[in-house]
Order: structure tokens, then C-alpha cells, then sequence
């Protein structure tokens, strides 16, 4: 990891020293500010172009499918008053590649497996430990969004996620999210109709995101997309998804949407309990 990190700006070569504390300080303050913090070329140059040759090796593994969805993720059919956001539909374009499917050699597994890494993205979010998902399939993933499709307005289940873009597309596919535009207790339908139906820039930012930046993101309470991919070429994304407790499994229902399939593990999970009464 020191050697693939820049540690002069993140040193994770020396964790718990003075350049680690002021690195987690300045990271709990953009969190603190609106729910997400870039750390701006995280990855050292030299490795760009491996990251990026590794995703489109890959990309070709991802699970495409293309769905009418909601920015809730809950049934289209669900009994909903008039007006009400979760009646908008939108369209899931995006694909996954499965954690059983990365190799352990490539450089996303070797960052998402680091203890120091983990210990760093801990302590920048304030949290005891994290614990890789226990899902065979879930957990690390590479997110793919080809040109003329997108990952739609939606909600993180986790309150925390972590990501790493490694392939820009042409155009387009910007990360665009409205920070806090709802809270534990207040889902605020009303702002959120508004995003869903363009008419609410006022609550978006967005984000120039560059190959190697790492992403921290309070998703559960900030709606987020990718916009619309653009050109001919794909956008890809790291996705590191920890929890705070152990042996997290994803449903089979969750499974079989995001990956195309379902193992016996995630017959013998629950659904995941919530920390919140938020319908999604």
C-alpha cells in the first residue's frame, strides 16, 4: 500500500502519527461540511494506467441489465399518494462486476483487503473498525456505466460508502449528489420531487472526479447519481463497501438485481436491519 498510495499527502506508512491525524482531521471536516470528502489523487500517478487497464479487463465480467426503478429501490407497485417522489420511475442502466470474479492481484482487491487502509477509512468516518462484507459476491465491486446509460437518483443503504473512480468516460457521468436533502426523522418528499423531476439545482453538487481520487460519502442521506455517460467510452468505478459489524451478507433479492445471480450464503441472510424508520 506504500508503495501504491501517495503517502506524502495520505501517509498510511505511518498510522496514527501527526500527518495521519491532520489527514483524518481534514477528511471529518468535508464530511462534516456536506457528506463527502475527495482525496484527490489518492492512487500515485504511475499506477493510473494499471487501475485503468485492470477495469476494462474486467468490465466485460459485469452483470448488464437494464431496470425501472425508483429512487428508493422499492417495488414500482408500492401504494403511494399522489405527488409522492417514490411514483417517479427512472431507468438503471449500470452493471456490476462481482468480488468472486476480481482477481486477488489486481490493485482494487489489494486496496479494498489493506487493514491501514481500512483503519484509515475508520478513523476518517469517525467509526471503531470496519469489517469486510462476509458476501461472496458483494462487498468489492466494480460499478460499469456505459455510454447512454447512467446510475439514476437513489439512496445508499449504508450510511458510509467508499469508491474509486478508474476509467473517465468522454463525457458526461459526473457525480451529482444534494448533501443532507434528508435526515433521520424528515425525508423531505418535496425537495426530493423536485430533483427527480430537473427542477431542483438549487439542492445538486457535483463533482469533478478524477482516475485515482477515493471517494468518502454519507449516501444515506444525501441523494446521489451518475449522470448520463456520454461518447464511446465507459465509466468505471471501485466500489469498497464495509460495515461496522461482521459477517454481512447481502439478500438474495439484492444479489440476484445487482449481480445476475444468488449462492446459497445469501439464502441464509436476512434482510439488513436499519437504523432509521427512512423508507429505503
Amino acid at each position: 500500500m506504500t508503495d501504491l498510495v501517495d503517502t506524502g499527502r495520505y501517509p498510511l506508512d505511518a498510522p496514527g502519527g501527526v500527518e495521519w491525524v491532520a489527514a483524518v482531521r481534514d477528511a471529518r471536516a468535508e464530511l462534516a461540511a456536506d457528506g463527502c470528502c475527495v482525496l484527490r489523487g489518492f492512487v500515485r500517478p504511475e499506477y493510473l494506467d494499471t487501475l485503468r487497464a485492470e477495469g476494462e479487463e474486467l468490465a466485460p465480467r459485469a452483470y448488464y441489465t437494464v431496470e425501472r426503478v425508483n429512487a428508493y429501490n422499492i417495488p414500482l407497485d408500492t401504494e403511494l399518494p399522489e405527488g409522492h417522489p417514490g411514483r417517479i420511475v427512472l431507468e438503471r442502466g449500470n452493471a456490476f462486476v462481482a468480488r468472486d470474479l476480481i482477481p486477488a492481484d489486481t490493485l482494487i482487491q489489494r486496496i479494498y483487503t489493506s487493514p491501514v487502509f481500512q483503519r484509515f477509512v475508520a478513523d476518517c468516518f469517525e467509526l471503531d473498525e470496519l469489517h469486510e462484507f462476509t458476501d461472496p459476491l458483494a462487498g468489492l465491486c466494480l460499478n460499469v456505466v456505459a455510454p447512454g446509460m447512467s446510475h439514476p437518483w437513489h439512496y445508499d443503504t449504508n450510511e458510509f460508502t467508499v469508491s474509486m473512480l478508474t476509467k473517465l468516460p468522454e463525457a458526461g457521468g459526473e457525480f451529482e449528489y444534494c448533501p443532507a436533502i434528508r435526515t433521520r426523522d424528515a425525508e423531505n418528499f418535496d425537495d426530493v420531487r423536485d430533483v427527480l423531476e430537473g427542477k431542483g439545482d438549487r439542492l445538486i453538487r457535483r463533482l469533478d472526479l478524477r482516475p485515482g481520487d477515493l471517494q468518502l460519502f454519507q449516501g444515506r442521506f444525501a441523494l446521489h447519481r451518475v449522470s448520463p455517460v456520454r461518447g464511446a467510452v465507459q465509466r468505471h468505478t471501485a466500489i469498497f463497501a464495509y460495515s461496522e459489524t461482521a459477517g454481512v451478507i447481502g439478500t438474495a433479492e439484492r444479489s440476484r438485481q445487482l449481480f445476475g445471480r444468488v449462492l446459497p450464503e445469501h439464502h441464509q441472510t436476512a434482510a439488513a436491519l436499519r437504523g432509521d424508520r427512512l423508507l429505503d
